[in-house]
């Protein structure tokens, strides 16, 4: 079986005994051309089944209107929201997203970027996944010249835009909320700490729980990956302690869902017995009962914000000196996991 050879304007250019310039100029409706030309090249074009090779065109108009986004995952509300909100702003200027996943994958990071570079993309912008700790791969995007603007996870090591919320000051919220809540053995399932919002999250808990003198032990500060399953199996880890937690606040509200169906199989009472908290704000976190209180990351500012962004990097080159770093006031959604006031 033979693979069928694409469509050139060379090969327009032949039906036609005309040169590929002037097929070009038609295509792109050049007023230097004839009506009955461009006529004529639209015509075999489709009869051709023509597709205009945009990365050829990047190349030499050094601009493709393309911006390479990268996310852990889509399957979560608030990135989705990020997307479809950085989407609006940028199609209105002109511009389309090549939306790429890592799946908290390092090596499926790194190989989104070099995808993203091949195909000649105007800007990045990219939230870390939580594999990752080399910054090499972000290293070769400023090393290109190309605006770099992270979001959500990001390292101050870049040097470069960042929005985001104010993570450790929302983990500091939670715990104060906890304890107003009658609460005084705290765990906390968190992310990696090598990743820089999971490591403000840890401090702001840490802190938290020494300014109010509460004892810090090192058996209720776990790290984890978030995901439900993994949110699930911390649970388990705590209620086998011997003098298990009376709160649990949760780093992301996936993990926060495994955690709290692991107490209701354990008929352990939430929040009498334990309060929860989860982080994300994801929309099943106000339908499932008890309902779990989160922490509202404004995720369709942070999407505008990221998008506005680049746009600035693109129209004021002059800006390149200066650093956006937005940070964003958290909100606390308190709901019936950790409502003990009216439990």
């Amino acid at each position: 079986m033979t693979n069928k050879k694409r469509t050139t304007i060379k090969d327009i250019a032949d039906i036609l005994k005309i040169s590929a310039a002037a097929v070009s100029k038609a295509l792109h409706d050049d007023p230097r051309i004839s009506s009955k030309t461009k006529e004529a090249v639209r015509k075999v074009a489709k009869e051709l089944n023509y597709q205009p090779n945009h990365l050829a065109s990047a190349l030499r108009r050094g601009k493709s209107n393309l911006v390479g986004v990268i996310v852990p995952r889509t399957n979560s509300n608030f990135f989705s929201s990020v997307i479809q909100n950085m989407e609006e702003v940028l199609n209105k200027e002109g511009y389309n997203i090549i939306m790429t996943q890592s799946n908290e994958s390092f090596k499926k990071e790194c190989d989104n970027i070099d995808t993203l570079l091949f195909t000649q993309v105007d800007g990045i912008i990219a939230s870390m996944a939580n594999e990752t700790i080399s910054l090499d791969f972000y290293k070769k995007i400023k090393s290109k010249g190309i605006p770099l603007i992270l979001f959500d996870r990001g390292e101050n090591d870049l040097n470069v835009d960042y929005i985001g919320i104010d993570d450790y000051a929302s983990s500091h919220m939670i715990v104060e909320h906890l304890i107003e809540q009658g609460c005084k053995r705290i765990a906390h399932i968190g992310g990696y700490k090598h990743t820089r919002i999971f490591n403000n999250r840890i401090r702001g808990y840490v802190e938290a729980i020494k300014k109010n003198n509460l004892p810090l032990d090192n058996q209720l500060l776990i790290e984890s990956s978030l995901t439900k399953e993994d949110g699930r199996a911390k649970m388990i880890q705590l209620l086998s302690l011997d003098n298990r937690p009376d709160a649990v606040y949760v780093a992301g509200d996936y993990a926060a869902l495994g955690a709290l169906q692991v107490l209701k199989e354990n008929k352990i009472k939430v929040p009498s017995e334990i309060a929860l908290v989860g982080f994300g704000n994801e929309p099943f976190t106000s339908l499932i009962s008890p309902a779990i209180t989160s922490v509202e990351q404004h995720s369709s500012e942070i999407g505008k914000l990221a998008a506005k962004t680049f746009l600035d990097r693109i129209k004021e080159p002059i800006l390149k000196q200066t650093l956006n770093k937005i940070i964003l006031d958290a909100e606390l959604i308190v709901r019936d996991s950790s409502n003990r006031k009216d439990d």
